[in-house]
């Protein structure tokens, strides 16, 4: 008896370190004093110390009783347990578990501060949450009538430890834990789940592993000892501090990142490195690896890795109507705008980038469903929903999630279908959204758009991202089209080209003016950082290097060995990238809206000179030279001599040099003062002359401009006839496979439906044969006279007990 009271008496052993002063925030293994013992509550608390929070329902007693039994009693961290109990009954869980380990148990009471080295249980009837690492227990909480204790407590310890969370799943029957085992691992925290061998009851650590919000799946035992090493990281107290930068060195993030650009085609050069380096400090937890170089080498061997570090770099933290207020305002605000003045035939068309796993994208189409039942017209809707992340597109096309208290009884009964447990989105709304790989940094994007809603994206990324993606947006968007924005992010120095249209929930529409940033849809910087990665020397300003430096150098050349007139360079668009020396009297800047393209830039009388010349460079790649162009100028006619050169790069931007010069008049021939009258006319016949030649190659240049003008439209013509012809057959081709897949999923509903009609069959059969069997047993039992049962072959097969006798 007294060793079972020493046993369980709440005192622990107190650290060498401890004299003098408080821990350091490094954690390393020390040892014990065995003469000296303190209560715990006398003790100082290191602040440094993780939280795991650990979930589990039937079968639970039994795996965290093993788990327990593997804890020694100096693990530098909390455990707080939350059971699924009997409301009505009191718990012995407090009590029994108590038994199996030397550390302290307690039952969870109201404002009870979190320590190290305690177990704290959760009491029935309750429901509770942590915040500043104190625990508070409120009455018990039913969402659509299920009660969810794990989820409620794990997502309050994912908000409060951030990163430094460690979330549990342990043996168990329900769907509770995997919402807040998702929640602990968005905010960079680690999650473990019981592995099937061990678990009486796999349900719950199953879906938790299947919805992919599981890091290491292991036995109780092994769980332990994994909770031991991970107190003893020296990475744990930096997970969240700023610290954690100062711990991985550039040049290997440099490297890092090669690696995944080469794995993923994703260049996250240019995100913001404070959130990936507590990323990789996160795997490196995961995996017990405590320097840089080590696991640098395990990416490079170990492709599985990278897999896991891009997954754990792109955050995929998204819900239900997240920030209901923002969807109010559209439904109030935007949306009106949004359909004034439209037709029926005008589809409504949406993007939104870094969709995840497409909870937003559903969410918004639920709105604009629900706005158009009140509205006079009903366009098409089309959302575009875009991510880099293969994994999440997935599971957002199928449209299952966990039931979310989020999401109205009304809603859930319009816009969702139960199934296995779960809600599926119903198939009309999932018909709206269209789910794409994108990586909105480098692809294309999406035209002709009503409206964005790029909530949250823009934080993660680096300053020169966010200039380069606003624009693009600003391009993608109608002229009345809105752009969403999250609450940390604004538009910053592009409010030229947007005004705020909700100041208070970042909502802005776009201005009707040109971008003075040249939009760049290409992804060959990733090409370009790909082939210098592994290049000893090359750094990150040389592979960003804009082109323009080059063909700046290569138009000096040509200038200097050739030319030096006024002259300007244009790329591929016909945008003036550069002047060089007085181009006024060639080029003004046209009247209307500002424009930087030469031909609108032209004299009166050069443009068509112009633009033929620059057709012919750029269809035969060779000096195209136009002598004698009569073209007006402040008042007043000169003759111009126009060159086109094309500039020859490896960079695959097409680009040209054009030069003016004025063309030098002929010499006059001498005359003397008797015949002046003579000289006269033959003068004006040469003028006369001079004019009709000009005449003529006016004429013939403007047939071969309005030629290669009809030659354009026509070759253009054929390619659209081909695209067309290309999409209808594609178009036709998804329909009929589509057709096919109904009809082959109708056929399964079928087949299901009867071999679920023949085992209620075999099933009512069982019964009425198991009904005759007793009867038949009973009339053999009762009977008063001898009875025996014979078969066609005269064989006994059954008789009552006067039988025996016979």
């Amino acid at each position: 008896m007294a060793q079972r009271l020493a046993e369980r008496r709440p005192v622990k052993k107190r650290h060498a370190a401890a004299h003098g002063s408080k821990r350091v925030s490094r954690p390393a293994e020390s040892t014990q004093r065995k003469s000296e013992e303190v209560p715990v509550s006398e003790q100082t608390s290191d602040e440094s110390f993780p939280i795991v929070g650990i979930g589990a329902s039937a079968g639970g007693l039994e795996a965290f009783t093993q788990l327990l039994r593997e804890l020694p009693s100096d693990v530098n961290m909390a455990l707080v347990l939350v059971q699924h109990l009997d409301p009505t009954y009191k718990s012995m869980l407090t009590e029994l578990l108590s038994r199996t380990t030397n550390l302290t148990v307690l039952e969870v009471t109201d404002g009870v501060r979190v320590k190290p080295r305690h177990v704290y249980v959760i009491p029935p009837n309750t429901a509770m949450t942590i915040s500043e690492r104190v625990l508070h227990l409120t009455a018990r909480i039913e969402v659509e009538g299920k009660h969810m204790p794990i989820d409620h407590f794990l997502q309050s310890l994912a908000k409060d430890q951030k990163s430094r969370a460690i979330g549990v799943i342990l043996s168990g029957t329900s769907m509770d834990g995997i919402q807040g085992l998702r929640a602990i691992k968005d905010e960079g925290g680690i999650t473990i789940a019981q592995d099937e061998q061990s678990a009486k009851y796999y349900d719950l650590p199953r879906s938790a592993v299947a919805a992919g919000c599981v890091d290491l799946v292991l036995r109780p035992e092994d769980i332990a000892q994994e909770l031991v090493k991970l107190s003893r990281h020296p990475y744990v107290p930096y997970l969240e501090t700023e610290g954690a930068e100062n711990l991985l060195p550039q040049s290997d993030l440099e490297k890092i990142f090669g690696l995944l650009r080469k794995a993923t085609k994703v260049d996250f050069a240019d995100y913001k490195h404070a959130t990936i380096k507590r990323r990789i400090l996160r795997r490196m937890l995961i995996l017990k690896t405590e320097k840089m170089e080590d696991y640098l080498k395990y990416l490079q061997t170990n492709p599985g890795e990278l897999s896991s570090l891009f997954q754990d770099i792109l955050i995929n933290v998204t819900g239900f109507f997240r920030e209901p207020e923002t969807f109010e305002a559209l439904k109030h605000e935007i949306f009106p705008s949004i359909l004034k003045n439209r037709s029926a035939d005008d589809a409504i068309r949406v993007w939104v980038p870094g969709c995840s796993t497409g909870e937003e994208v559903y969410s918004l189409a639920i709105c604009l469903v629900e706005y158009l039942d009140r509205s006079r017209v009903h366009p098409s809707i089309q959302i575009f929903a875009t991510d880099v992340n293969e994994a999440v597109l997935e599971k957002a096309r199928q449209g299952v999630y966990a039931a979310s208290a989020s999401i109205s009884a009304e809603r859930l009964q319009r816009f969702f279908v139960p199934t296995n447990g779960s809600i599926q989105v119903s198939k009309p709304i999932r018909r709206m959204c269209v789910f794409a790989k994108q990586d909105v940094t480098a692809d294309p994007p999406f035209s002709k758009l009503d409206l964005i809603v790029c909530r949250n994206l823009l934080i993660y990324l680096g300053s020169s991202l966010q200039r380069k993606l606003l624009p693009i947006f600003h391009y993608s968007l109608k002229p009345t089209g809105f752009l969403v924005l999250g609450d940390f992010e604004t538009v910053g120095e592009f409010d030229n080209i947007f005004k705020l249209a909700n100041k208070s929930l970042r909502i802005y529409s776009k201005k009707p003016v040109a971008t003075r940033t040249p939009l760049d849809f290409s992804s060959r910087y990733i090409a370009a950082r790909d082939e210098q990665v592994d290049k000893p020397g090359a750094s990150r300003q040389a592979e960003s290097r804009a082109p323009e430096q080059e063909i700046f150098k290569e138009a000096d050349r040509i200038l200097l060995t050739r030319y030096s007139p006024a002259s300007a360079i244009v790329n591929g668009d016909l945008e003036i990238v550069q002047f060089r020396g007085r181009t006024g009297a060639f080029l003004e800047p046209a009247p209307g809206k500002a424009s930087l393209n030469i031909l609108k830039m032209a004299r009166q009388g050069l443009m068509t000179d112009l633009r033929l010349a620059l057709d012919k460079a750029k269809k035969s790649g060779e000096t195209v030279r136009r002598d004698a162009i009569e073209i007006r100028s402040d008042g007043k006619y000169l003759d111009v001599n126009l060159e086109v050169v094309p500039l020859k790069t490896h960079t695959g931007y097409p680009c040209f040099l054009v030069a003016f010069e004025e063309a030098l008049p002929n010499p006059a021939p001498s005359v003397s003062r008797g015949r002046v009258r003579g000289e006269k006319s033959g003068k004006e016949r040469r003028t006369e002359d001079l004019k009709i030649v000009r005449l003529q190659q006016e004429l013939s240049a403007t047939k071969d401009y309005l030629q290669s003008i009809i030659e354009d439209k026509e070759a253009a013509n054929e390619e659209l006839k081909a695209a067309n012809e290309e999409i209808q057959s594609s178009n036709e081709e998804l329909q009929s496979t589509n057709e096919e897949l109904e009809t082959a999923k109708e056929e399964l509903q079928s087949t299901n439906e009867e071999l679920t009609t023949v085992n209620e069959e075999l099933q009512n059969r069982n019964l009425e044969l198991t009904q005759a069997h007793n009867d038949m047993t009973n009339l053999n039992a009762g009977a008063n006279v001898p009875i025996l049962m014979m078969g066609s072959d005269l064989r006994l097969r059954s008789w009552g007990p006067l039988s025996e006798k016979l």
